[in-house]
Order: structure tokens, then sequence, then C-alpha cells
């Protein structure tokens, strides 16, 4: 009996758990869509990519090469 008690709580648990999380993620979702589509967020992107890749020359001690890769591993 104790196991039927445990295992329907469970599922119900679940089962609301889930409802809540979808609505909570389609909210998080939109919110994301909408500053990503924002011109001032791929400016700031652009901008921090080109900071990252020359701190990342640098760490490499590239300074100066412009030809130099940079693996993202």
């Amino acid at each position: 009996m104790k196991r039927f008690i445990f295992v329907t709580g469970l599922v119900g648990g679940y089962v609301l758990g889930t409802r809540a999380g979808r609505e909570r993620y389609e909210t998080i979702t939109k919110a994301a869509r909408a500053v990503a589509s924002r011109p001032e967020f791929h400016s700031t992107a652009g901008m921090l990519h080109t900071q990252a890749t020359h701190a990342a020359r640098i760490a490499l001690g590239r300074r100066h090469a412009s030809t130099a890769h940079v693996s993202p591993n």
C-alpha cells in the first residue's frame, strides 16, 4: 500500500511538474527570442567575440598573428 501511494504521488508530481515546466519553458523561450532579435544584442555579441578571440590569441602567445586559429576545444 505504501508503494502504491508513493508511485501515485510520483506520477501526480510528474504530470503537474511537466505542465508547469512547459509553460515556463515557453515564457523563457519567448523572452530569449525577443532579446536575440534586437540589433543591440548582435552588435554586443560581435564585440564580445572579437575581444574573446583577441584574448585567446594573447593567451596562446600569438599577439600579432592575424591567421592564428583558436580551437573551440
